[in-house]
């Protein structure tokens, strides 16, 4: 199993603590090797095997639990009234009602519930309705660069790049072959589609539904809005409105499929109600969809950079200032950083280099800036603006 030290942490540190672990993410980016990593750390230090009840609602072994009180009386049999139990439950949204089950194990004192999901709806909105204030969310993704560099036998930082950008970053890709590599993602896209969007918005279109999938994909990094879309559709001769594009894109962001990024107005600052950008969670996912296409490579650098900085703890938007973009302004509790993403910055009379520190030297605040490039240049800085490889970033 691939160790993912990050999240295995921030397990530890909150473990006994009165809070609900609740693991989200897209399917197959790891929630369950991270439950069962840390389940062996729990035995390292001194739990007991009995003190452990694990549940995979996605496991035909638990086919029998139908419903919210199925699992409720499943897990309270188990529970030893003398020790302090963790609990672990995989895809718990699966189980309507999966909240009151929640609940009831949470005020239990003798009982550190853990729990996974693969809907971003379920676990951000009707848990925490019920259970404000009472959980903490880790929020998982795929490999990042680091650690896919740390799991394959290749020196050559081009190259690792290479693979993860066409293979994707899921897990279990690195033990495959590449022609598995592409079933294995086409049988992911179809859960996803399916099982996670399709079944759980109630919607019957699948060829329009993954029409609107395929326009994401071939827009990674671009400004678009609900009406582009709808009118894209539309003048190609698929007829749909806006309510339904709408109800879409609401499906690839709550299956984690996309991550949408709204525009900030810097000066201003306030976030604004139009124009957003999205991104995907997996670049092989969209090879797989889309093909290549090398003159993709600079939104690909973005959306690389952008999954980058959520795994770092940000909030990330895309900037305005004047009429100026910046890529992407990434926002936490120690204040902001503001982060260009360009290829290349290689050009005779310096001019992309100009354009890229053009946007960033028209705010006027003092948090960092920084221009990120597949270059290999040695770290400079120009006028307080940090130009460094986005590879060697990466692995900082």
């Amino acid at each position: 199993m691939i160790q993912r030290p990050e999240y295995i942490d921030k397990l530890k540190k909150f473990k006994d603590k009165e809070l609900i672990k609740i693991v989200t993410g897209i399917r197959r980016c790891g929630k369950s090797t991270l439950l069962e990593l840390y389940k062996n750390y729990l035995k390292e230090i001194g739990i007991e095997q009995e003190q452990i009840i694990s549940v995979n609602l996605e496991d035909l072994k638990y086919n029998f639990i139908k419903n919210y009180m199925d699992l409720y009386n499943y897990i309270n049999d188990k529970l030893k009234s003398d020790k302090k139990n963790y609990v672990f439950i995989d895809e718990i949204q699966i189980i309507p009602n999966f909240q009151k089950v929640a609940d009831s194990l949470y005020i239990n004192k003798n009982v550190d519930l853990y729990i996974t999901g693969s809907n971003a709806n379920l676990l951000s909105s009707e848990l925490a309705t019920l259970l404000s204030g009472r959980y903490v969310e880790i929020k998982m993704l795929p490999l990042s660069f680091k650690e896919y560099k740390e799991t394959i036998d290749i020196n050559d930082l081009e190259e690792v790049y290479k693979r993860y950008i066409s293979l994707g970053s899921f897990p279990y890709t690195v033990q495959l072959e590449e022609d598995e590599i592409s079933v294995y993602l086409g049988n992911l896209y179809n859960d996803i589609i399916i099982k996670d969007i399709m079944l759980r918005k109630g919607i019957s279109d699948e060829t329009m539904l993954k029409s609107v999938a395929n326009f994401a994909l071939d827009n990674i990094g671009n400004l678009v809005s609900i009406n582009s879309i709808a009118n894209t559709m539309t003048s190609d001769g698929r007829q749909i409105n806006v309510r339904t594009v709408e109800r879409y894109l609401e499906g690839f962001t709550e299956s984690f499929f996309l991550y949408k990024a709204s525009r900030y107005d810097i000066k201003g600052k306030q976030y604004l109600k139009t124009g957003e950008k999205y991104y995907v969670s997996d670049q092989g996912l969209r090879y797989f969809m889309l093909g290549r296409k090398l003159g993709d490579r600079g939104h690909i650098l973005e959306n690389i950079v952008y999954l980058e900085l959520l795994r770092r703890g940000y909030e990330v938007y895309v900037g305005k200032v004047d009429d100026y973009e910046v890529d992407f302004v990434a926002i936490n509790s120690s204040g902001k950083k503001y982060v260009q993403v360009c290829e290349t910055l290689k050009d005779n009379e310096n001019k992309i280099l100009k354009r890229e520190l053009n946007s960033l030297q028209r705010i006027n605040d003092n948090y960092e800036k920084m221009i990120l490039t597949m270059d290999k240049i040695p770290v400079s800085n120009e006028e307080g603006i940090i130009v460094k490889n986005a590879l060697e970033w990466m692995l900082e």
